[in-house]
């Protein structure tokens, strides 16, 4: 049996695919806390649960109303938070960490804990690398 190249390439691709990060798992969860905005608002809702979006937007001012209300539906879609509507007037949304989000929040904090490590030792790099230029330019 003869195969082309393309034949070739799909089934070399298809063995690599096993070394790809959704067989460690990684690609599944970034896919859920992709993005700026979603591993900060799942630990915001978590914090201050039950949340209200204006609320939110006041823990969050950085981001834009519309990546907020894009975000949350995403998040909801994937299940990590729950969105409960109030028929009342006026209309009143809160939004919760539902188990499967808190199970996330409490993954993502070792990563929190390297993330604060790794800032303070690049700062502290950086402030070498600056103060080690000075006593290289006095030297000359």
């Amino acid at each position: 049996m003869v195969l082309t190249k393309m034949q070739e390439l799909e089934i070399s691709l298809a063995g690599k695919q096993r070394n790809l990060p959704d067989s460690c798992g990684l690609g599944p969860a970034f896919a859920v806390i992709g993005g700026k905005w979603k591993a900060l608002l799942l630990w915001q809702i978590h914090q201050a649960q039950p949340c209200r979006f204006g609320e939110l937007k006041r823990l969050v001012p950085e981001i834009s109303e519309k990546m907020l209300i894009q975000h949350l539906r995403e998040m909801e879609a994937d299940g990590v938070i729950h969105r409960e509507v109030f028929h009342q007037v006026p209309p009143r949304v809160e939004y919760s960490v539902t188990e499967t989000g808190a199970d996330l929040d409490y993954a993502l904090g070792p990563l929190a804990e390297w993330g604060k490590k790794h800032q303070t030792r690049t700062e502290r790099d950086k402030g070498e690398r600056k103060h080690g230029d000075r006593h290289s330019v006095l030297a000359d």
